[in-house]
């Protein structure tokens, strides 16, 4: 997969944790909540943002497998854990015990290419499997491949900030449209897994789960921007989308270069996501 810097995952996880859907992660934690240790495999982990968003509603002794093409991020995964965790001790393997409010958290760190090793992930134990940003990110023939080896092993899914292509901006500017479809075309090139979902990719996850008869919850998880600390991720959002359209060539360098102006100092924007948890 196209890799995403520690820093970016560091600017854009306060944002994620107040976007997501509290309706949706209470569905996921009432189907874990016979779980006395709940095991849950986090697909393209990043820094560890999705454990320490969901971990504190967890029960102790919790299991997590943290699964990343990146080893970099890995490395970073763990440090950030380390440090947020009230302590932190490593185990056998380069795993890692930590404390949090009186709760163990047993956390495992696993390098794997999910677009070639996605079902030997999948073979091991786990009672739900997680991620967070990632499938917008898929093929879609990867997308039906995933789907189908949770539905044959029927394992559970709680995922979260799946870019849902919606995006407004204040104040307006003349080439938002324009950019924007731009941005919707680089979003479907390939970030090694093939021609990507893009915006598209939730709905063929909904519906996958919802054809097989599971249940399916959903939600809205959208980003809020707008107050003055969060001038720096506004203005690293507008920099990446400009350096995505130029990319594209669909967009005349003028008119981009004056919408990344304005951008760059936004009041304000918003950027639509959904979460969703499925279950047999």
């Amino acid at each position: 997969m196209t890799g995403f810097s520690a820093e970016w995952l560091a600017l854009r996880e306060p944002a994620d944790h107040r976007a997501r859907n509290p309706v949706v992660r209470d569905a996921a934690l009432a189907h874990l909540a016979a779980k006395p240790a709940p095991r849950l495999v986090d697909l393209g982990c990043g820094s560890g943002s999705n454990l320490r968003a969901l971990a504190p509603y967890l029960p102790d002794g919790q299991v997590w497998r943290l699964v990343d093409a990146d080893p970099l991020l890995l490395q970073a995964a763990g440090e950030a854990l380390t440090a947020w965790a009230d302590h932190a001790e490593p185990m056998e393997g380069g795993a890692l015990m930590l404390w949090l409010a009186g709760k163990r958290i047993e956390v495992h760190f696993e390098p794997a290419d999910l677009a070639r090793d996605l079902e030997a992930v999948l073979d091991r134990p786990a009672d739900l499997v997680t991620a967070a940003a990632f499938f917008d990110l898929v093929a879609p023939d990867w997308l039906a491949r995933f789907c189908d080896a949770l539905l044959r092993r029927r394992l559970p899914l709680f995922t979260v900030l799946t870019y849902d292509g919606v995006e407004r901006w204040t104040p307006p500017h003349g080439a938002d449209a324009q950019v924007l479809a731009a941005f919707h075309a680089h979003q479907t090139t390939d970030k090694g897994f093939g021609q990507s979902a893009g915006p598209g990719a939730f709905a063929l996850l909904a519906d996958a789960f919802r054809n097989a008869g599971w249940r399916v919850a959903v939600g809205e998880s959208q980003w809020v921007l707008g107050a003055a600390d969060e001038a720096p991720l506004i203005a690293a959002l507008a920099e990446g989308a400009a350096g995505a359209v130029a990319e594209t060539g669909l967009v005349a360098p003028a008119s981009l270069a004056s919408w990344l102006e304005a951008r760059r100092t936004a009041q304000g924007c918003e950027i639509g996501h959904k979460d969703l948890f499925a279950a047999p």
